[in-house]
């Protein structure tokens, strides 16, 4: 059986990224094919736990190495009980947010460097997406979509923060062109959709050649 193929989207804090999601879903269903849903952190019971406890802006005496290691852990979980299973079985899986977002959050905004990348090898066992679409968008324009009272622990970070995971994806998508694929935020909704719908036709084109 072909391996399912693996999808992620990844952006800054409100790049637009659970509308995009949406359509996905209607893009799935009207071919027919069956994908599994998911997103990081959490996607198992272990997983959401974990993410409660990630986000909990009361949980401000976290260390930004326990913040990359739960982050890392829950992400171990996802891809050994959900991810892996679901890619072996042939399905389709969608993933908001993955392995890219603790490099640029954990890697470039905490400024941990390359260990976060080491840490994640572990916790991914080689399973990497075949194609991630990055929704490019300022964080001034991304964290205004946000509600102040809606933000997360994250989300409520200052922008210096914020700026450097921006430019954390940025150089993502320089160093890896053949995956990452970057989708301007700042178009509308509908355009986004159809740019997205559009790689995604070629790429299953290309698969059933």
């Amino acid at each position: 059986m072909k391996r399912g193929l693996f999808i992620t989207l990844e952006g800054p804090d409100g790049s637009g990224k659970s509308t995009q999601i949406g359509y996905l879903k209607e893009y799935f269903a009207e071919k027919g094919m069956e994908c599994v849903f998911t997103r990081e952190p959490g996607g198992t019971d272990i997983g959401e736990k974990l993410r409660s406890i990630i986000l909990d802006k009361d949980n401000n005496e976290m260390s930004d190495m326990t913040e990359a290691l739960l982050y890392a852990a829950s992400r171990a979980q996802h891809v050994s009980q959900l991810i892996g299973p679901a890619l072996d079985a042939g399905k389709t899986v969608v993933c908001d947010r993955f392995v890219d977002s603790s490099i640029a959050y954990q890697g470039y905004g905490r400024r941990l460097g390359d260990c976060v990348r080491v840490i994640n090898g572990y916790a991914v066992m080689g399973c990497m997406p075949d194609v991630t679409f990055l929704i490019e968008v300022d964080p001034k324009i991304g964290k205004a979509r946000i509600d102040t009272q809606d933000q997360d622990r994250l989300e409520s970070e200052k922008m210096r923060f914020h700026n450097c995971v921006y430019k954390g994806y940025r150089k993502m998508a320089e160093n890896e062109p053949d995956r990452i694929i970057p989708i301007d935020g700042t178009a509308s909704r509908e355009d986004m959709r159809r740019e997205i719908a559009g790689h995604l036709d070629r790429l299953f084109a290309d698969r059933d050649k």
